[in-house]
């Protein structure tokens, strides 16, 4: 059964990462402030990445990968650009000068399934 990971931004600038079999259905659920607790308090949300799977444990596997993620890391995913992710990999854990682009977002440990 196809199922989905998706990052949504927030309007305060984090990120949520989730995962569900239902893309249309749980995107609705989060503009309406039926979602996740902690987008229903940062509505409204953009849906700016998504990918899909053939299993639903595979997604679920997947949400939890990226939510362990640096913010950098996500961002690098978000636009696409695979190829900075293993040094940013690497990165992680360090003090960044760069004013926290590397500090995980507040969205990052909580992911919804559905």
């Amino acid at each position: 059964m196809t199922a989905y990971t998706y990052i949504l931004e927030c309007v305060d600038g984090s990120f949520y990462v989730g995962s569900t079999r239902d893309l249309q259905r749980r995107m609705e659920e989060h503009a309406l402030g039926a979602g996740a607790a902690y987008t229903r308090n940062r509505l409204p949300v953009t849906l700016v990445w998504v990918e899909q799977h053939d299993h639903v444990a595979n997604a679920f596997l997947r949400e939890k990968q990226i939510q362990n993620w640096s913010r950098a890391k996500r961002i690098a995913l978000i636009e696409q650009r695979q190829g900075d992710l293993p040094e940013l990999a690497r990165g992680w854990g360090r003090r960044p000068s760069t004013g926290g682009l590397d500090s995980p977002s507040p969205g990052g440990s909580d992911g919804s399934t559905t």
